[in-house]
């Protein structure tokens, strides 16, 4: 069973959560920072100290799930110290803990308990995408494209890179294939180990429920970036191709809560005739690339190989 994320609540039940993103990343603390840890109740700062970096992984916050860590903070006070760095341009950046540093702005805190760390700009943004992800208001949207940086980094490639692995292993496995190329069985090891210490989906499952989503219309994303929207019904309202009837029921579905069952009886009403619009020269043209690849063997070519391999991996997510 996937672990649940985190919410202020379990905040108490989980204090070295922070500790163990640390640890994967492989930041090995100082003796300083030893010392400091060991009773992490004495480490203040001024909250004017702390300012919130340049790229920060959250871009929206449930203003409900702001209310209620108010509340929290005002009668338990902050559970979890806020994860900072020493800035180069003085005081401190936040790494991990915005939410709680807004509520304390919000209950006009003078000081909060803080875990100050000396870390690298990409470990720094792998520790606040880590932390990020285990918050329980965090919508899909916000968890694909922070999922998809983390495995970037990690992977040292591109995020297409990364997706194109997750495709070729996915590949592999419903043919019954090993993987035998030993630097693919590294990555994927790798891949492994961040979906486990993440606690949410599988690669699997990431892959072919959470990468579609980026796909949507930009309407569509908007809506679920804000937490306004569940996935599920997200996918089905973009099955409408025609921007305006697909805001008109956008609109129509956050004013009413359609269900899926009722966006799909409203999309049948505004399409009950359309065709596929699929061009009738279209699959004479697949058949026809599809002889050529096999002609050329353009896979013996290692660089058209490579492109082969995105195209391929992109044409399987159409199909999912």
């Amino acid at each position: 069973m996937a672990k649940k994320r985190l919410s202020m609540a379990d905040e108490m039940e989980f204090p070295n959560k922070t500790r163990q993103f640390l640890d994967f990343v492989g930041v090995t603390p100082n003796v300083l920072l030893q010392e400091q840890e060991a009773e992490p109740s004495d480490q203040y700062l001024s909250l004017a100290q702390i300012h919130l970096p340049s790229q920060q992984p959250r871009r929206y916050f449930s203003p409900q799930a702001m209310d209620s860590l108010v509340a929290s903070i005002r009668e338990h006070g902050i559970l979890q110290p806020l994860l900072v760095r020493p800035s180069l341009e003085g005081g401190y950046e936040l790494l991990a803990g915005e939410r709680r540093y807004r509520a304390a702005q919000t209950l006009k805190l003078e000081k909060v308990p803080v875990l100050i760390r000396d870390l690298a700009d990409q470990d720094a943004i792998q520790v606040a995408l880590l932390e990020n992800l285990q918050r329980e208001d965090l919508n899909p949207i916000e968890e694909t494209e922070a999922i998809l940086q983390l495995l970037s980094i990690r992977l040292e490639c591109s995020p297409e890179e990364a997706v194109s692995l997750l495709n070729h292993v996915a590949n592999l496995q419903k043919q019954g294939t090993e993987i035998t190329n030993n630097v693919v069985r590294s990555q994927w090891e790798l891949v492994g180990q961040i979906f486990s210490v993440i606690g949410r989906l599988s690669p699997d499952s990431f892959r072919s429920h959470r990468l579609p989503l980026l796909n949507l219309p930009e309407d569509v994303l908007h809506v679920l970036r804000q937490g306004q929207l569940e996935y599920t019904k997200a996918r089905t309202i973009a099955q409408v191709k025609d921007a305006q009837e697909r805001q008109q029921l956008l609109a129509e579905t956050l004013e009413h809560n359609l269900s899926v069952r009722e966006i799909k009886k409203r999309i049948h009403e505004i399409q009950p005739t359309k065709t596929t619009g699929v061009p009738s020269a279209l699959p004479n043209r697949m058949k026809d690339v599809y002889r050529r690849v096999r002609q050329a063997k353009i896979w013996e070519d290692p660089k058209k190989a490579k492109v082969l391999e995105k195209l391929l991996g992109q044409l399987e997510s159409l199909v999912e």
